[in-house]
């Protein structure tokens, strides 16, 4: 989960900060943690945890290249932003007698493409991006990202999109039908023209509101994250989540390692202390999303457990967004320019 960063300093209050015997630096997403957990990791390890956040990949890898890295022990990036940081050599190693929770993890998520063994990071939460729909303003068919890219005249103007180009672009690219990281002129038109043409019908770009003005009421549908629109039905909205026939995104949100972590040895507790079962299903009851750890279940709440945006039809096709070759997305990067003007 746009501005480019919403620098929110959380320097969390924690028992026994005063004399801890060492400190923890987080760069977190948004409303990504619940506070109670954060409390219970300093209590435990007597260590001052203080935390930063952000709310796009890109504000992320963009802080880091500006200085920040070696500011923060550990951050939270997405599937395809793990590679990338790792390409740009901001990431530290562990081995396995540093994490000894490793085997907690569940083996689909242990042998990832973005990291290869779990060298570098370790799953945090995973779930979808598609969008969701003010049943109340819009009671026709729920079932295609055109309701999104060409929308009905009910949904004119009401709609608000994720402000961060992965996301934006894989679901426009879904739609259009064209590959993820196409270098082809023609189709990188096409899909420029897409865009353009559905951001007259588009009220707002927003990350860290898309939640917030689906509850309101201020837009009919947006673009959201499956813990975001569970969290808006839970709040009173009356929202539905679509998975489009044309497919979603799904998504893998990581902790790692970072490059010259200040406090190396609390990062590591940290990371371990969040594949312990109870512990991630903790983040998933508050989040509302799915852990990628063993023996969650028995600590899940039945409604997070039940939640209709974790669990998709069995036909719905789900992606990830790719990390593109840097020539690549240098067009990408103008298409999403332009776009944001």
């Amino acid at each position: 989960m746009k501005t480019f960063l919403t620098s929110t300093a959380l320097a969390l209050a924690l028992a026994g900060a005063a004399s801890a015997e060492g400190k923890l630096t987080i760069y977190h997403w948004f409303e990504y943690i619940p506070q109670e957990l954060l409390d219970k990791f300093a209590a435990e390890y007597d260590v001052e945890v203080t935390m930063d956040t952000f709310d796009s990949n890109e504000a992320l890898l963009a802080a880091l290249k500006a200085g920040k890295l070696g500011s923060y022990d550990v951050a939270v990036p997405g599937d395809y932003m793990v590679q990338i940081m790792a390409d740009e050599g901001m990431l530290d190693t562990f081995t396995p007698e540093e994490m000894p929770n490793l085997g907690n993890i569940q083996d689909q998520w242990m042998d990832v493409a973005f990291d290869p063994g779990r060298k570098s990071s370790i799953p945090y939460q995973w779930g979808s991006t598609s969008f969701s729909v003010n049943t109340e303003m819009y009671d026709g068919p729920l079932d295609s990202l055109g309701l999104i890219f060409d929308p009905p005249a009910e949904l004119a103007g009401k709609i608000n999109v994720l402000d961060t180009a992965g996301e934006t672009l894989t679901l426009a690219s879904l739609y259009a039908g064209i590959p993820q990281c196409s270098a082809d002129r023609d189709q990188l038109k096409a899909l420029n023209a897409l865009v353009q043409g559905a951001k007259d019908s588009w009220a707002s770009f927003g990350s860290d509101v898309a939640k917030d003005v689906l509850v309101s009421g201020d837009a009919a549908a947006g673009m959201i994250w499956s813990g975001f629109s569970a969290k808006a039905r839970a709040e009173g909205a009356p929202v539905e989540y679509v998975f489009p026939k044309e497919g979603m995104i799904v998504w893998m949100d990581n902790v790692v390692l970072l490059k010259d972590a200040p406090n190396r040895e609390n990062a590591l507790k940290f990371m371990n202390f969040l594949l312990e079962p109870e512990n991630a299903a903790a983040v998933t009851n508050y989040a509302q999303y799915t852990a990628g750890v063993k023996g969650v279940e028995e600590f899940l709440a039945p409604e997070v457990a039940n939640s209709p945006e974790s669990n998709p039809p069995a036909d719905v096709t789900g992606v990830f967004v790719q990390a593109c070759p840097e020539e690549v997305q240098v067009m990408y990067d103008a298409i999403w320019t332009e776009l944001k003007k």
